[in-house]
């Protein structure tokens, strides 16, 4: 038989479709398992491009992540008994088989969660608007899954995927149908179907479990994706895919990723944050490029960060004090590439500087430093990466308007920059390198948002 190259048909065809390559083993922590995996025995004569891992969770939805070589990659797992587990593998021609499920473990039942700092409008949830300069628990559940804070509202998912908000509602960015503010958890609808939430300074973004794109809020110029500028005190869909993956949601911009790790924006673009090498605002998603190898992405006042399966590191936008990365403070409407380095994991923006995570767990920060909220010891401002540091433990960061927090792989929680209490030390002073708060042992994530003057951390329980 004559492969559609002209080829033999057998292993060297390069349209055969791929075997499934095997997964080797999951390790369970309690927001993520790392899923360990081989490459097939044929590829089909053609290289392998990608890998698709994906899992089943105990609550009966999916999700997925793509990895550019077999090894090890990380998937966040909501609450829910049993999880198991599949891969597939895809070459320059289209994609394999699934492997059979397998693998399963149990993953975390919840967390309690916690905040801290400005609280005037109730941003906090503990039911009063007195400010906290160390971390007090939000109410009495220990079932919260996912959580976000916009600049001075907060909201979270609860593990049965139900959606709270609370704070200051301008705009009606809560979602609860008026412009009341509340101090404490209100439920947006009463909808079981809300998998992830990211808020901008006054507006929100949220896929559902069927992969929908939904928002509310601020709607000026743009944001909320719905083709207008009108405000929305409730949630609306955004087009009609059904393939969203992830959200973040900027000062007055947005991106999104599909699971087949396509990057959108939409939004405020007079810095070119959008990326689409135009500096015009647009009202509805617009697809960067034509790549499919977007991994992550976080948007800040004005710029944008993003990281590829390759493991490499992109940012454009507003350049001014250097957080691009790029060594310059010129402005950039498409993505460049930060640096030749390959291993990067995680990043967060700022409102105006930026921190990213490796995948051997280096801490690197630039942009502006005049609080010390790079950590690196100084208040000198920083237009290309530096380490913060030399340890190699850290793992979750949150970067936001003058002050950064992040997670270390022993659970303990550290933050530095500017302070009036939203560091949670106790304190008001500002810290140019990183200070642990509390002595726990068990935190699990940490989220600010854009241009915000608090803080939320959840601390993990086991199933």
């Amino acid at each position: 038989m004559t492969g559609k190259s002209g080829f033999i048909g057998g292993p060297t065809d390069p349209f055969e479709t791929p075997d499934a390559p095997a997964i080797t083993g999951v390790s369970a922590g309690i927001l993520t398992a790392d899923v360990t995996f081989t490459a097939p025995a044929d590829t089909g004569g053609a290289a392998i491009s990608s890998y698709v891992i994906t899992a089943k969770q105990g609550d009966g939805t999916s999700v997925a992540q793509t990895a550019s070589a077999a090894g090890t990659t990380t998937l966040t797992l909501t609450a829910g008994g049993t999880t198991t587990f599949g891969a597939q593998a895809f070459n320059l021609y289209g994609a394999g088989q699934f492997s059979g499920l397998g693998n399963s473990t149990s993953v975390f039942s919840g967390q309690e969660l916690y905040a801290w700092g400005i609280n005037s409008t109730g941003t906090l949830g503990d039911s009063t608007t007195v400010n906290k300069s160390s971390p007090v628990q939000i109410g009495a559940l220990t079932n919260w899954s996912k959580f976000f804070t916009g600049a001075q509202h907060s909201g979270a998912i609860t593990t049965s995927n139900e959606l709270y908000m609370w704070g200051q509602n301008t705009q009606g960015v809560l979602g609860l149908g008026d412009t009341i503010n509340t101090s404490s958890p209100v439920q947006v609808g009463a909808l079981t179907n809300w998998s992830e939430v990211s808020s901008g300074s006054y507006h929100s973004v949220a896929v559902k479990t069927d992969g929908t794109l939904w928002s509310w809020g601020y709607g000026g110029s743009g944001v909320l994706g719905d083709n207008t500028t009108v405000n929305k005190s409730s949630p609306v869909q955004i087009g009609s895919l059904t393939n969203w993956s992830k959200v973040s949601g900027g000062g007055r911009n947005t991106v999104a990723i599909t699971i087949s790790g396509e990057l959108y924006a939409w939004g405020y673009n007079t810095n070119g944050q959008i990326g689409d090498s135009t500096t015009v605002n647009k009202s509805s998603p617009v697809q960067i490029g034509s790549l499919t190898n977007w991994s992550q992405a976080s948007v800040g006042n004005n710029h944008t960060l993003a990281v590829k399966t390759d493991g490499t590191l992109w940012a454009w936008g507003r350049a001014f004090l250097g957080r691009i990365g790029d060594n310059t403070t010129v402005y950039r409407s498409s993505p460049v590439q930060i640096g030749a380095l390959t291993n990067w994991s995680l990043v967060s923006a700022g409102s105006t500087h930026s921190i990213a995570i490796t995948t051997d767990g280096e801490l690197y920060a630039w942009g502006q430093n005049n609080n010390g909220q790079l950590g690196d010891s100084t208040t000198v401002t920083k237009s290309s990466p530096v380490q913060v540091g030399s340890l190699t433990n850290w793992s979750q960061i949150s970067a936001r308007t003058n002050h950064t927090a992040a997670i270390k792989t022993d659970g303990t929680i550290w933050t530095w920059g500017y302070n009036v209490g939203r560091l949670g030390d106790g304190t008001t002073i500002r810290r140019s390198s990183p200070v642990q708060i509390g002595s726990e042992t068990d935190w699990t994530s940490v989220a600010s948002g854009p241009n915000s003057n608090h803080l939320l951390a959840a601390i993990g329980t086991t199933s």
